[in-house]
C-alpha cells in the first residue's frame, strides 16, 4: 500500500531529527534578498540554502583570522560637512541664548 503524504512527512520529520537538523528562519530586507540573489547567481546556485550553506562552509574554511575580516559588520563613516557643523554651532548658540534669556 502506498504511503500517505502524512505518513511520509512523518518519515522526513524522523529523518531530520535522527540526523540532528535544525530549520534555520531569518527575516531579512530587500537589500540583503538582492544580494543573496546575485550571490546565488554568481555562484550558479537555484537554492537560497544551497548558496547560504556553501558560503559558511567556505568561509569557516577560511580559519579564525581570515574570516574574521569578513564578519566584521560593515560600518557607515559620518562626516559631519563645514557648512553643517557650522548650522549647528548657530543652532545650538542661539538655543542656549533663549534658555539664558529665560533664566533671567
Amino acid at each position: 500500500m502506498a504511503k500517505t503524504q502524512k505518513d511520509r512527512d512523518q518519515a522526513a520529520a524522523q529523518r531530520r531529527k535522527a540526523a540532528g537538523e535544525e530549520e534555520l528562519r531569518h527575516r531579512v530586507r530587500p537589500g540583503i534578498l538582492a544580494i543573496l540573489a546575485e550571490l546565488m547567481e554568481w555562484g550558479e546556485h537555484t537554492e537560497r540554502t544551497e548558496c547560504l550553506q556553501t558560503l559558511l562552509l567556505n568561509v569557516h574554511a577560511l580559519g579564525r583570522d581570515r574570516a574574521a575580516a569578513l564578519l566584521q559588520p560593515p560600518r557607515h563613516e559620518i562626516r559631519i560637512s563645514p557648512t553643517v557643523a557650522r548650522q549647528l554651532y548657530q543652532q545650538g548658540a542661539e538655543q542656549a541664548g533663549r534658555l539664558d534669556r529665560q533664566e533671567q
